[in-house]
């Protein structure tokens, strides 16, 4: 992973703004007063305190018409999409809370010139939304792990083990054999449909490897982090049970290069960085044994942008994508000649999926929303949440909602918030309009409640009047210190379009995820509603069916 470079995000406040802003201390009511009117003229904005907005929200119309029309779209809900859904896709932003949607669908908004409240995310557009309960079965605050154990494999797991139940217990390595569950990929593959995963983080991570992997600890990237007792015992490192536990995953897009080539093999893209070398002591190149099962049948291995997009999908069925040696970068500072986005995986991986006639089901996530917030870098973790929903827009474009099932959430929370009453437009990034009233100093609406971002100066808070909070590396201010920021313990959002997505609604335990997207497919152990003969209307909604679907290939061979 690079390292991350001092990128600013344009304030909409001036320096001498800022300067005039929080330069309003001390008594004296007059000069204050002064400095305000200065500061409001600057900004555009009314001295009442209000924010800028357009000015069609003064009709009160607007409203009532957009309310309106609200309300015949939820009228339309009524006719129920009982389809059976071919294909599956699930779009995991890792730590997405809803404090994290909110924010990220402002800055979304402020990115496109627009004050950004107002701002519709693609995510907002599923008609269905419910909550989901994250904690672990031994964890009131979950991690990602047992998380993804549960909306992958159905089953609540202790934290830090993947594709296990709760009888494991965390690094003991005895307690995997008898514990395994599969995951909803394994079931999708077991009836023949295509599937994939596409991640912003090393393939072998939380989230990914729970839909392939068995594991009492998620750290066991490879051999060379795992204790020799364990090896001993019999149990394997995450990166080799991506080829060896489903052989034929479709598609797997991601990081974590080095965790596949011996040890001390220089790494392709950064030579001279040691610390990017291969770490396996078994000997073995994994890629390349992957390579040699599935060349023949139109396998390629990929390792930057370049290659990627030069491929057809049509002459590709197998696809190995390792775009860094870890994780893949923040989209901030992604190198946009070298390395693809997380939008430009889903496309291709996608392209590749389709073609089976059975369908497929796809795993893509948003993982490094997650890494940004426990740094406390709250512009690179917005950031990476707004990339994951243009993905989610670049899939629906590529989908049909009555085929398709697609579903939207988070493992878990993280205790990030933003508030302090700020203007409408304020930037996202930006201070809130008034200091403290017990230290007198300006703050941030985004903070956290703990993480690096506490720093006492002389005994008290520290005075950001001179810091640079628009810089993507500032931490923001925390109330506790931590090195790392924590998970938050409060539901995440679930939010759900296309066949049976009306069965995501209300508040559910997490691993019911799963449960309801190989209902709505048919796989698994949900069959027994499913019609013999595959089909999804009755006989005289066929023929309709056959041309919707008949124009839609032409429009999608077109395409």
């Amino acid at each position: 992973m690079g390292q991350i470079s001092n990128l600013t995000i344009i304030s909409s406040l001036s320096s001498k703004t800022k300067e005039s802003s929080l330069s309003l201390q001390g008594d004296n009511m007059k000069c204050s007063l002064l400095l305000i009117v200065i500061c409001c003229s600057l900004l555009a904005l009314p001295c009442s305190g209000e924010g800028s907005f357009p000015e069609q929200e003064k009709d009160p119309n607007f409203w009532l018409s957009w309310a309106q029309r609200t309300l015949n779209n939820a009228l339309n809900l009524q006719h129920l999409n009982q389809n059976i859904a071919k294909n599956l896709i699930l779009f995991l932003g890792d730590g997405m809370g809803v404090p994290t949607v909110t924010a990220a669908r402002i800055l979304k908004g402020q990115l496109n010139g627009q004050p950004g409240e107002e701002t519709v995310m693609e995510m907002d557009k599923f008609p269905y939304v419910a909550l989901s309960k994250t904690y672990n079965t031994d964890s009131q605050v979950a991690d990602s792990a047992g998380t993804a154990t549960a909306f992958l494999c159905g089953v609540k797991a202790n934290a830090g083990t993947v594709g296990v139940s709760a009888n494991a217990v965390r690094a003991q390595c005895n307690t995997t054999f008898g514990n395994e569950v599969t995951s909803i990929l394994r079931w999708a593959k077991d009836e023949g449909k295509s599937v994939g995963i596409v991640t912003t983080t090393r393939i072998m991570h939380a989230t990914p490897s729970a839909a392939y992997a068995h594991s009492v600890n998620r750290d066991w990237y490879s051999d060379n982090e795992m204790p020799a007792e364990a090896l001993e015992a019999g149990c394997k490192d995450i990166a080799r049970q991506l080829f060896e536990n489903i052989p034929n995953i479709d598609v797997m897009m991601g990081g974590g290069r080095k965790y596949m080539f011996p040890k001390n093999t220089p790494d392709v893209e950064y030579p001279d960085n040691g610390s990017h070398n291969g770490t396996r002591n078994d000997g073995r190149h994994l890629v390349q044994e992957w390579l040699d099962k599935t060349q023949s049948k139109k396998g390629h291995y990929v390792w930057n942008k370049r290659q990627l997009l030069s491929l057809n999908p049509l002459n590709v069925d197998y696809l190995l994508g390792l775009f860094e040696p870890s994780d893949l970068m923040f989209e901030l500072e992604r190198d946009r000649e070298t390395e693809p986005s997380l939008t430009e995986m889903v496309e291709v991986a996608i392209k590749i999926l389709r073609k089976n006639p059975n369908g497929y089901f796809l795993l893509v996530e948003g993982g490094r929303i997650d890494h940004g917030h426990h740094g406390s870098l709250a512009q690179l973790a917005l950031h990476d949440a707004v990339e994951m929903d243009r993905a989610i827009g670049r899939a629906d474009l590529m989908t049909s909602v009555y085929d398709t099932l697609t579903v939207v959430t988070a493992d878990h929370s993280h205790v990030f918030t933003f508030g302090g009453y700020t203007w409408r437009g304020n930037s996202i990034f930006g201070l809130a309009p008034e200091f403290s009233d017990v230290d007198q100093k300006p703050y941030t609406a985004i903070t956290y409640g703990n993480g690096p971002g506490y720093r006492l100066v002389d005994g008290a808070r520290e005075n950001i009047t001179n810091v640079d909070y628009e810089s993507a590396i500032y931490q923001a201010q925390s109330a506790v210190p931590l090195k790392s920021e924590t998970h938050g313990g409060e539901d995440v959002p679930v939010f759900a379009k296309g066949p049976l997505a009306h069965l995501l609604h209300g508040v559910h335990e997490q691993n019911y995820i799963p449960h309801v997207m190989a209902y709505a497919a048919c796989i698994g152990i949900n069959k027994g509603h499913c019609p013999h003969d595959g089909s999804i209307f009755d006989n005289a909604e066929r023929p309709v069916l056959s041309s919707i679907i008949a124009l839609l290939a032409v429009v999608r061979f077109l395409c």
